[in-house]
């Protein structure tokens, strides 16, 4: 007879005992997410009578999509891309933080965060660019 205190199948099986990666990738997420939106969103915020006007210090990522994808920022609520813009970026880091977790050595670690960073931004970008061109809101 099994005693009560142990439990063959409990979450750590569930998960394939990697219950501690995935609590990371959790709290990395809700840490990057929350520190994104006291410190970028909040500041950039627009509200709906100022919306068609531009601001010089957008953040870098409204910029880049702007300008490579040709986002056409009259009909894009200002204030969903940047919401968009954190949940991905914060999404990215989440990610890449678990990858780097399960590397051995420094040097994989630093090679491997650099690559996952760019191809996961270039991935993630193109995501919400192709988001916002199914809405029909890209400049022909």
């Amino acid at each position: 007879m099994v005693p009560r205190t142990i439990r063959p199948y409990g979450w750590v099986v569930f998960f394939g005992g990697n219950m501690e990666e995935l609590l990371l990738f959790f709290m990395t997420f809700l840490l990057v997410l929350c520190l994104y939106e006291m410190f970028i969103v909040r500041r950039h915020r627009k509200d709906d009578s100022n919306n068609k006007k531009k601001k010089i210090n957008d953040p870098f990522e409204i910029v880049y999509l702007e300008r490579k994808y040709r986002l056409d920022m009259d009909k894009v609520p200002y204030n969903q891309l940047l919401q968009l813009v954190a949940l991905t970026s914060s999404l990215d880091i989440a990610i890449i933080v678990s990858i780097i977790v399960r590397i051995e050595s420094f040097f994989v670690k630093m090679l491997s965060g650099f690559i996952c960073t760019i191809c996961l931004i270039v991935v993630s970008y193109h995501l919400i660019y192709l988001f916002y061109k199914k809405k029909g809101m890209i400049k022909k």
